[in-house]
């Protein structure tokens, strides 16, 4: 990897709304908000998703739209990905119209996507070759997260990249943690999703047995959330599963797609996760019955009769 940062010189760029323009591709449920902010703290945004209807509401307010990535990426001195499957950030970064073949030399990439780990170092590597910058850097936190600029963001890449584009990271999150060469932001988002497919099982698992043993599960809430068995799935989608609201904060497909990343990380590692593949098949049951554009807490669907 050494002999690739000898290629072509990258340059640090400081970070500041009056001289760096931003590229966004990909509003979805939370890409939406965090190119909001960004917007609103003065940076020059420039937009691009498949479904341009997405973008309306930021055009309006004064964000440039533009037709492909590469139109986008010639235009940017930073560009953010936020799209659905590894097979849309191989396409948007490495395809022959994508962003490292058209990005201004010294740009700077951040996919922050949940996506392959293995693709991650890919792309950290194609982009040194061309002069470019490229950090892995997925979210949690949900669509309350991204409208809150809460956002967990965990990171691969370089630690000077990391402290040059901090300005902007911590415009739409809170925790952002560096955790390693590229690829490491991956593997962290990985072990997030782990630990929550086991955990949404518990969740629902509970509400399944407080109505069963009739009790009030929101008064049940009241009691547990705030004890050992708290936790995020427990405190803001649980009330949702109560509500009978199964709109997406987060989508089952996506999640799918995530805990297939992660059952293949653990298999190329030799580790078995249990918990994981039960949780994958549940999900994968659901989506076969038509919930995949659900989020997330309709799994409890599950356990009440789908």
């Amino acid at each position: 990897m050494s002999q690739l940062r000898t290629q072509r010189r990258r340059y640090i760029m400081t970070i500041a709304p009056d001289h760096t323009s931003v590229g966004f591709i990909g509003l979805g449920v939370m890409g939406h908000s965090m190119a909001g902010h960004i917007m609103k703290a003065g940076y020059s945004l420039h937009v691009y998703t498949r479904t341009a209807s997405k973008a309306e509401s930021l055009v309006a307010e004064g964000a440039a739209w533009h037709g492909t990535p590469a139109k986008l990426a010639e235009a940017c001195d930073v560009i953010i990905t936020m799209v659905g499957y590894p097979k849309d950030v191989e396409e948007i970064y490495l395809g022959e119209d994508g962003l490292i073949a058209h990005a201004r030399e010294g740009a700077y990439l951040i996919d922050m996507t949940t996506s392959s780990p293995q693709l991650a170092r890919r792309i950290y590597e194609a982009a040194v070759a061309k002069g470019l910058h490229a950090l892995d850097a997925p979210v949690s936190g949900g669509d309350v997260g991204a409208r809150e600029a809460r956002l967990s963001i965990m990171i691969g890449g370089e630690q000077k990249d990391v402290e040059a584009l901090h300005p902007l990271l911590s415009l739409m999150g809170s925790n952002i943690v560096h955790q390693g060469q590229a690829g490491a932001g991956q593997h962290t988002k990985m072990c997030n999703q782990i630990a929550i497919a086991s955990n949404m099982m518990g969740v629902c698992e509970a509400l399944a047995y407080a109505e069963s043993a009739g009790l009030d599960p929101e008064t049940v809430l009241k009691s547990i959330e705030s004890g050992a068995a708290g936790s995020w799935s427990l405190s803001n989608l649980a009330p949702r599963m109560i509500a009978g609201n199964l709109e997406p904060g987060f989508y089952i497909k996506h999640f799918i797609k995530d805990m297939g990343i992660a059952l293949d990380s653990a298999k190329e590692m030799n580790l078995v996760t249990p918990g994981l593949s039960l949780a994958e098949s549940l999900y994968q049951q659901l989506a076969e019955k038509g919930y995949e554009d659900k989020g997330t807490q309709a799994l409890i669907k599950y356990y009440t009769g789908v």
